[in-house]
């Protein structure tokens, strides 16, 4: 199965919380750059879960998602998982977080448990901030830490390109450069200018298609860090994206054109940085590529997947 990562198409940080989190502004979008998960259940008496994976993985979300979901259906037996990582760790494409969610979403087919949507975002609210979108997918404002989520239209994108460099940004050291306390004097400009961009995808889009009047927070602190990535979002923005915009907190930054033969041909000029051509993919498509890969254990086109093997 295929589990797609994340950009943030905008991100505004806001006050810090009285429980030490942050308050967010984001627009999250799903794209087709994907892990590869293979998942693999047999009923037993006892519960036990297994995990391969292309790269080393210390905190691996695969294996605590799919504890959390028997331990909700009250079903015991073998879960094994091979995942074939493609999205970049660490450059805030959600990776993990994705994969979590396509346990979420898989494992209670395979294991004929139908459980409803609010059980499974409680349960992806455990594993992170950005596992509760990767269940719905597509364009969403995301509120609070990002898990609170409402859902947009499918925003008008231009053909995309990812670069993600082989280079580590530390969250906790973005929002200690961010500085943001418990006060913002900055707020109302803050939440007017999201609340532009938000409006601006519906329909008031810039020509060529791309999302342009946007911002990330994390930017400014973040090129300071990594003046490296600073350099490549000039870059892209040389050779034509329009916009250019970190994704996250970082690494991976993100350009969209106007058209497919422009992003190829600046994808050419990003060979020695791990580079990757995407398109964006909108909620209907998100959920259809779900039904694609289940459709030999699920019954109808509902939402979530619903097992064809409940009892």
């Amino acid at each position: 199965m295929l589990a797609c990562a994340k950009l943030n198409l905008d991100l505004r940080v806001l006050h810090k919380r009285p429980d030490g989190y942050h308050e967010l502004r984001t627009v999250f979008q799903t794209i087709s750059l994907a892990d590869h998960l293979t998942v693999e259940f047999t009923p037993g008496r006892r519960t036990l879960i297994t995990a391969e994976s292309s790269v080393d993985i210390p905190d691996n979300l695969v294996t605590r998602a799919a504890g959390l979901i028997l331990d909700a259906a009250k079903v015991r037996g073998h879960a094994h998982f091979r995942l074939e990582k493609r999205i970049p760790m660490g450059s805030g494409l959600g990776g993990g977080s994705s994969d979590a969610a396509a346990v979420l979403l898989a494992l209670p087919v395979l294991i004929g448990r139908n459980l409803p949507m609010e059980t499974l975002q409680e349960l992806a609210a455990r594993l992170g901030s950005d596992v509760p979108f990767f269940l719905e997918g597509g364009t969403a404002v995301g509120l609070g830490r990002g898990e609170e989520l409402y859902p947009l239209p499918p925003a008008r994108l231009g053909p995309m390109l990812v670069v993600a460099p082989r280079l580590h940004v530390s969250t906790a050291e973005a929002y200690k450069a961010l500085s943001r306390g418990l006060t913002f004097n900055g707020l109302s400009h803050t939440i007017n200018s999201f609340r532009s961009f938000v409006w601006g995808l519906d329909g008031g889009l810039s020509k060529g298609g791309t999302c342009d009047g946007g911002a990330n927070d994390f930017e400014a602190p973040v090129f300071k860090l990594h003046p490296r990535l600073k350099a490549l979002k000039g870059k892209l923005l040389k050779v034509g994206a329009q916009p250019a915009r970190l994704t996250g907190s970082g690494s991976a930054l993100f350009g969209v054109f106007g058209r497919k033969a422009d992003r190829d041909e600046a994808l050419r000029s990003f060979q020695n940085e791990p580079a990757f051509a995407v398109s964006a993919l909108s909620r209907q498509q998100y959920r259809s590529l779900w039904w694609r890969q289940l459709r030999a254990h699920i019954s109808g086109r509902v939402w979530p997947p619903q097992s064809r093997y409940d009892r």
